[in-house]
């Protein structure tokens, strides 16, 4: 049984409202049954791949490939999610190489918030150049256990940061559970971490984005959408033959 409990969530003092969902596999029985005639590959601008023209979405997320592709993918992920981790690694190559890489599928990530370390690790993954954003998505999930490892040691001095003011609070979570170390490594410095963390805004745009998916229809992570249409599964083994059945074959 799915639902969504829409409350606030105190996080180390900094109340956001979040829409939480599940971090667990989809039963939704909606499917996406679309049948399209293939659809024709379509060359990058020059000098560039596919997979590098990235660009952020009205919608909170981040988009790679061409924004005209027919077919378009949308995933609503938690980057807390084991799910989701799974999911990464099953699709990555074959989905930006086969499907992203020859223009006919765009693929966008929408950051679902679920967990409370699901902020400062969505504020930080932003925090990188729009060409960075999903290799730093992708390090995380093939980091996962390690992270979760370093959260739960970390969790304990989250309870001294309570009396920090706003603009302190995240930047404190995140170096107490060990994320500002994790991504000064893969070139998010630690000064350029602080920053993104000590805007509030940042936060609240993440918890506003939860609640709006939330409100949507979105209760699991991963949840894919084609077209439009909730994927029904959210392994690689569910979605890929509904790209294929959209026309990416």
């Amino acid at each position: 049984m799915k639902a969504i409990a829409t409350r606030s969530v105190l996080i180390a003092g900094l109340a956001l409202t979040l829409g939480l969902a599940a971090c667990k596999k989809s039963d939704d029985a909606a499917a996406t049954s679309t049948s399209g005639d293939p659809v024709a590959a379509v060359a990058p601008p020059a000098g560039k791949a596919w997979t590098d023209v990235v660009s952020a979405t009205p919608d909170g997320g981040m988009r790679m490939g061409n924004p005209a592709a027919p077919i378009k993918m949308v995933e609503y992920g938690s980057l807390s999610c084991p799910h989701c981790a799974r999911f990464a690694a099953e699709s990555t190559k074959v989905l930006l190489e086969k499907y992203v890489g020859t223009g006919k599928v765009s693929y966008e990530f929408r950051s679902f918030a679920i967990h409370p370390q699901d902020v400062p690790l969505t504020v930080l993954v932003r925090c990188a150049p729009p060409e960075a954003f999903f290799p730093m998505v992708e390090q995380v999930y093939a980091n996962f256990d390690g992270l979760s490892a370093s959260t739960q040691k970390g969790a304990p001095a989250l309870q001294k940061v309570g009396n920090l003011p706003p603009n302190q609070r995240f930047v404190a979570i995140a170096d107490a559970l060990g994320f500002t170390d994790f991504f000064a490594a893969r070139g998010i410095s630690t000064d350029q971490a602080h920053a993104c963390l000590a805007d509030t805004k940042g936060a609240e745009r993440v918890a506003a984005e939860a609640q709006k998916a939330g409100d949507s229809g979105i209760d699991s992570t991963p949840t894919i959408l084609v077209n439009g249409s909730k994927a029904n599964g959210n392994t690689w083994a569910d979605v890929e033959p509904v790209l294929q059945r959209s026309g990416a074959r």
